[in-house]
């Protein structure tokens, strides 16, 4: 069964770091891309990274570029999210997501697996 399990989140204050995992099996994620989204309380998930297969290419959102910085491990299937000069904003469920398409896309439609969060508070 193909599965995504993230980790890593937790309670920080604003200016802190926390470091996301996002764990694959069930299948070789390490040749498709892969994304970081968020959702709120009340908002809608949004985009906040991609990274292509082979790292080759990286997108951010405008919120977190220069902040957050997405990352793979490929022989361990696994997609990190590094989170730094946090912000209470910030705070949401964070996801990862797998496209099978591999089209490093914003939009969350387009991607097929999902894992099911972990909670991110940043204290202000």
């Amino acid at each position: 069964q193909v599965q995504l399990v993230e980790s890593g989140g937790g309670l920080v204050q604003a200016g802190g770091s926390l470091r996301l995992s996002c764990a694959a099996s069930g299948r070789t994620f390490s040749s498709y891309s892969m994304g970081w989204f968020r959702q709120a309380p009340g908002k809608e998930r949004e985009f906040v990274a991609a990274i292509s297969w082979d790292a080759s290419y990286i997108y951010y959102a405008d919120s977190v570029k220069g902040r957050f910085t997405i990352s793979r491990g490929n022989a361990k299937n696994t997609v990190y999210l590094q989170m730094n000069s946090l912000k209470h904003e910030d705070t949401a469920v964070y996801f990862c997501a797998v496209d099978w398409a591999n089209r490093v896309t914003v939009d969350p439609p387009q991607y097929d697996i999902w894992g099911q969060g972990t909670q991110v508070t940043v204290s202000s």
